[in-house]
């Protein structure tokens, strides 16, 4: 935004005094009078009347817009760019942990649950960009795709390669899932520090239990949502048949929330069961005005000084009322 204002605008007041300038010119050249007696008048003849008055004004008026032009350089004008931004004084460092076993191939989501998540996932990360995020995901064992960064564009390529197979076992280890999140997070200076722990199923591998990841959670001070992703009831699962096609079966939605509402509560957080891609829309939504993030304004101000080209055309414009006074006007005025 491009505004105009005055270094010094106390010193525009100075042009009142070209009224009063003016003034007292017309004045004095009213009362002044001066009789002259000539032998001849021959050398008037030549002169056109109204001559002497009309150059008298313009030089007056020439002196006038030239010292106005003074007067405003010196009030120094120039025109200032403001921009604001915003920044996040108080950030937060959030850990995606991610459950990426084959029961997440479930289409109770469109166009299934791993894609569903990944799409909600990007979603949220796009609504905090003041934020520190990182990926994990876990089956059997869990891994770190993604460690914390405010580089919000890796996060999402990460979020975007996330699908069911990348880890060979299949079986759901929530503990270790947990674990690893928190394992990115104990040293964060971030004044919060979130998991959000997304699974579809019950812990049934891992040689850490979920309770134990919560307790060390607890101990650093790490909050973990949890969210129960899955239709109530059964869901369409996908199968190959022997001739390679692509059939469904409804498979039993098992998810074990008990644990993840112990896990919640025991680090301070709240357990959540999204029963559709619009109930977990509405589930990061609601974490997202929990952990509301601290933001500060800035404003900053760049000026660029505009007082020379006044400078210029008042000192022009005084040069050529010298030179018509002595050229044009010379021994009239």
């Amino acid at each position: 935004m491009s505004d105009y204002e005055f270094a010094n605008p106390e010193l525009l007041y100075l042009l009142l005094i070209l009224p009063v300038i003016i003034g007292w010119y017309f004045f004095r050249s009213a009362s002044f009078h001066v009789n002259v007696r000539l032998s001849s008048n021959d050398s008037f003849k030549a002169f056109k009347p109204g001559l002497l008055e009309y150059g008298k004004v313009l030089l007056m008026g020439i002196q006038m817009i030239g010292l106005a032009l003074i007067i405003v350089a010196l009030a120094r004008p120039r025109t200032t760019e403001i921009s604001e931004k915003t920044i996040g004084s108080e950030g937060i460092d959030i850990i995606l942990a991610m459950d990426i076993s084959g029961s997440m191939l479930a289409e109770d989501f469109k166009p299934n649950r791993i894609k569903a998540s990944v799409e909600v996932a990007e979603q949220f990360i796009e609504g905090r960009p003041n934020d520190r995020f990182g990926l994990v995901v876990y089956s059997g064992e869990s891994f770190t795709q993604c460690p914390l960064t405010a580089d919000h564009n890796i996060v999402k390529n990460v979020l975007a390669d996330v699908d069911v197979g990348i880890i060979e076992n299949q079986a759901t280890a929530i503990g270790m899932g947990l674990a690893t999140a928190v394992s990115r997070l104990k040293d964060s200076k971030a004044k919060s520090k979130v998991v959000i722990l997304l699974t579809d199923g019950v812990n049934t591998s891992g040689f850490i239990d979920p309770l134990t990841a919560a307790d060390i959670a607890k101990k650093f001070n790490v909050k973990t949502y949890t969210i129960g992703v899955g239709s109530q009831g059964e869901a369409p699962y996908p199968f190959k048949d022997a001739f390679g096609r692509t059939v469904y079966q409804n498979v039993p939605v098992k998810i074990d929330e008990d644990l993840l509402k112990k896990v919640s509560d025991m680090t301070g957080a709240k357990y959540f069961r999204a029963d559709s891609k619009d109930k977990m829309k509405a589930i990061y939504e609601e974490i997202e005005q929990m952990e509301k993030t601290k933001l500060q304004e800035l404003t900053f101000q760049q000026f660029e000084e505009k007082f020379f080209a006044f400078a210029c055309l008042a000192a022009l414009l005084l040069l050529f009322e010298k030179l018509l006074r002595f050229t044009l006007f010379k021994g009239i005025v």
